[in-house]
Parts: structure tokens; C-alpha cells; sequence
């Protein structure tokens, strides 16, 4: 559970004023500072068996676990199941690159659309983070540049050096633990947050002019990082936009309890 507080989130300053000590894009700066009330995010990722009991619990064919823009995509794609899932004598099959091979419950969720990721939600009674909550918990109190500290580590590279990739338990890499209790926010899979993906209060263009602008409004904001992105953008700033329908990325997600009413 994290308290709540006034935290910082975007890329900081060496000092007030001063250029950033890290090497960052337009879309993670100015750093800034906001209240967030307290919330309770989960440790680790979703896994496959976790998402398997949603869809065994007819997650598709129900339309009241999903939002108007998750319905419209599900009658739109008619998808009954995730992407890569297919039905064998009753047991399912998951593709991992050019391999199909049985449902691993205890590896991450990953090729999941926004709509998908938030009906799970619902379904279970919880609701996605922000993306501000997101930072938070993988950032600590002292605004961390990794979930372990202010180093780059190893955690990142051990996740990637995972043969397959993407196929580590949920509850795998403790040395990349945040300051919070969550592991695997960096390495493994990009993570779904509710936000859009707009600019910071005072940003600015940077030399790269359409790097972020195209972008701003319509696409939903993803944070952390998979396996398959260069180590040198793991970091907990770091955001990447995507289309809500999205399935091809190497996305998963983690959830947060509902507030209290």
C-alpha cells in the first residue's frame, strides 16, 4: 500500500532550473510534483492462469465486465479469447514465437489490448493504476530512476536473458524489487495504466518535433519497458504510447484495488 503524499513524478532536474542528469525524451519532462491519495497496487503482473480464470469465467461473452469502448472492440474483433490462444482437447495453447506450447498459469499475461486488460479488471473486482500511480510505485518516495535504486543492475538484463523470453514466473528477479514491494516492473512487459498519453504541465518540444505531439490524445500511456526493449530506455520515467486495440506489443498489465466508497 502506498500512503498518500505529494510525490514526484517526470524526469528530475540535476537542479532547480538545471539540465536533467539522465538522458530523457520531451515526453518525460518537466518533472513535476502532485498529491495522490493512498492506493494498494499489486506485487506482480498478471499471469496467464490469473487471466485464464477470467476467460473461463466467460470474461468475453459478458458484456457488463467491459466498458462501451471494450465492447465495441470486442463485437469488432470477435475475439473470444487473448490473441495466440487456441483451444486443444480442452487445454489451452499459447504461441511463444514460433512455438505453440501449453498455458505456463504462473508466466506473465502478455498481447493483451487495453479493453482486455481493463474488463480483467473489472472482472476481478479491481481497476488499473495510472500512469502517475504506476511511477509512483515503481519510484519509491525518493523519485528512483530503476525500481532497485539509481544504477542500471542487472534486473532488466537477467529478465531478458530468460530463455523464452517473456516466460519467468510473475513472482521471478526479487533483485529488481521496488521500494514499494512490486517486482518486474522493467524487463518483462509493457504495462497498461488508465491514463492518456498527454504532455506534462509545461512541455516542450524537443530536437525529435514529432516524437511526442503526433501522439498526444488518442493513444493510452504504457510504462516499465518488455524484454524486448533496449536497456538503455529501462528506466521508471519512461513512457510509451499505444493504441487502446493493440495486441502485437509485448504488453501486460498489473492491477490496483478499488477505493474504498
Amino acid at each position: 500500500e502506498t500512503r498518500a503524499g505529494r510525490f514526484c513524478n517526470g524526469d528530475p532536474p540535476l537542479e532547480p532550473g538545471g539540465k536533467s542528469i539522465n538522458f530523457s525524451f520531451d515526453n518525460e519532462r518537466p518533472a513535476f510534483e502532485m498529491e495522490i491519495d493512498t492506493f494498494s497496487i499489486s506485487k506482480t503482473l498478471v499471469s496467464l492462469g490469473e487471466f485464464a480464470d477470467f476467460v473461463g469465467d466467460g470474461g468475453y461473452a459478458t458484456p457488463g465486465w467491459w466498458s462501451f469502448g471494450g465492447n465495441y472492440w470486442r463485437r469488432q474483433t470477435g475475439r473470444e479469447a487473448p490473441v495466440y490462444w487456441e483451444k486443444r482437447d480442452g487445454e489451452w495453447i499459447v504461441r511463444r514465437f514460433d512455438q505453440a506450447v501449453p498455458l505456463d498459469p504462473d508466466a506473465p499475461m502478455l498481447h493483451l489490448s487495453f479493453w482486455e486488460a481493463e474488463a480483467f479488471s473489472q472482472w476481478a473486482g479491481r481497476r488499473l493504476p495510472t500512469e502517475f500511480e504506476w511511477e509512483i510505485a515503481a519510484r519509491g518516495p525518493k523519485a528512483l530512476k530503476f525500481p532497485w535504486g539509481n544504477e542500471p543492475g542487472k534486473a532488466p538484463q537477467v529478465a531478458m536473458e530468460c530463455c523464452p523470453p517473456g516466460t519467468a514466473p510473475v513472482t521471478a528477479y526479487p533483485e529488481g524489487i521496488s521500494p514499494f514491494g512490486c517486482l518486474q516492473m522493467i524487463g518483462t512487459a509493457w504495462e497498461w495504466t488508465t491514463s492518456q498519453y498527454l504532455p506534462y504541465p509545461g512541455f516542450c518540444v524537443d530536437m525529435y518535433a514529432y516524437m511526442s505531439t503526433l501522439q498526444f490524445g488518442d493513444h493510452k500511456t504504457t510504462r516499465g519497458g518488455s524484454f524486448a526493449t533496449s536497456v538503455s530506455l529501462a528506466r521508471n520515467t519512461y513512457r510509451q504510447a499505444v493504441f487502446p486495440d493493440r495486441t502485437d506489443m509485448f504488453t501486460g498489465f498489473r492491477t490496483c484495488a478499488r477505493s474504498p466508497k
